[in-house]
């Protein structure tokens, strides 16, 4: 390996250990909304130079998890009712198409994998854990649309759960009745799948488990501000 390769390398390294890091503090709200991301500090901080660190932020600019403004630089996105709406929206659309053109492709054991997934989430219901269920939510559909053949579309849906992690640490945690009934939900569509059904209702049935959600929530929500 050239000297040139090897430093291209480390260089890729540390961007990607700078984006890791940044990512971690942003999802778990450790950077908080509106929060500056000065490059010295953070170099500083991760014992790096400024280049990588700018890199990793270009990254999550991208995700949507940055913005940058000027006079201002960059920070972490602001966020409000309204975009957890959309995003939801968005990723229920774009998931239930990954998972409608995964389906057909499905192996046995990605199908048993799935259902393993929902039973440990099935006997989280117990002693409720919204942000563990949540975590389990995900491995859960990512099996679904794991075999999607449009990888444009998997990383609209990755990109969605990202925002998703920033906006809430768990829907589950303000409705946490909505887990029983999405435990069920995955029953289904595994049932959808193992049959053979169309792919378009696979896409619609995953669809609609997102909307679910969404519409549980903003019940709730109303509910809570009633007088």
């Amino acid at each position: 390996m050239t000297t040139d390769a090897a430093d291209d390398r480390t260089a890729t390294s540390k961007s990607q250990l700078a984006y890791e890091w940044l990512r971690d503090r942003i999802v778990s709200h450790r950077f908080t909304p509106g929060y500056r991301l000065v490059l010295s500090q953070l170099a500083a901080e991760l014992g790096v130079s400024t280049v990588p660190v700018r890199e990793a932020i270009r990254r999550l600019e991208a995700e949507g998890l940055v913005t940058y403004e000027k006079n201002v630089g960059a920070q972490v996105a602001l966020v409000d009712e309204g975009e957890y709406v959309t995003t939801m929206q968005t990723l229920a659309v774009v998931e239930g198409a990954a998972t409608g053109f995964s389906a057909p492709l499905l192996t046995v054991e990605d199908l048993a994998k799935a259902r393993a997934i929902n039973q440990r989430m099935r006997d989280t219901l117990e002693h409720f854990d919204p942000r563990r269920f949540t975590e389990l939510n995900e491995e859960f559909h990512a099996v679904l649309f794991l075999r999607c053949p449009n990888e444009h579309m998997t990383d609209l849906v990755r990109r969605g759960w990202s925002r998703l992690r920033m906006l809430r640490d768990s829907t589950f945690g303000f409705v946490p009745g909505r887990a029983v009934r999405s435990v069920e939900e995955h029953d289904h569509l595994i049932h959808l799948i193992e049959n053979g059904a169309d792919s378009i209702e696979i896409e619609l049935a995953a669809r609609h488990h997102r909307t679910a959600t969404l519409d549980a929530f903003l019940t709730s929500q109303h509910a809570q501000r009633r007088p």
